[in-house]
């Protein structure tokens, strides 16, 4: 199992890309959460194993179709216990 922070650039707010990442997430098996920053980036931390997670970044490069995604940052984060993949409040 891994995880990874992912910070996801471009027209990425107000296009239903936290609900599309929701489901992708919970579509994969993995878990984390997603939330909308005040710079206008979305915020994601993604755990599962490793192809999963892969896969929901490539996914996450284009996003729900009103999206348009410029650059995905990737760090890797700690495991933690999430019980399933969520949204979380703007920060």
């Amino acid at each position: 199992m891994i995880a990874r922070h992912l910070s996801i650039n471009g027209r990425v707010q107000g296009v239903f890309y936290r609900s599309w990442a929701v489901r992708t997430a919970r579509e994969l098996g993995l878990t984390g959460w997603v939330r909308n920053r005040h710079d206008g980036t979305v915020e994601a931390v993604v755990q599962g194993a490793e192809a999963d997670v892969e896969r929901f970044i490539e996914h996450a490069s284009g996003g729900p179709p009103s999206a348009t995604v410029t650059r995905i940052e990737v760090g890797a984060r700690a495991v933690a216990d999430f019980a399933d993949f969520s949204q979380r409040p703007t920060a």
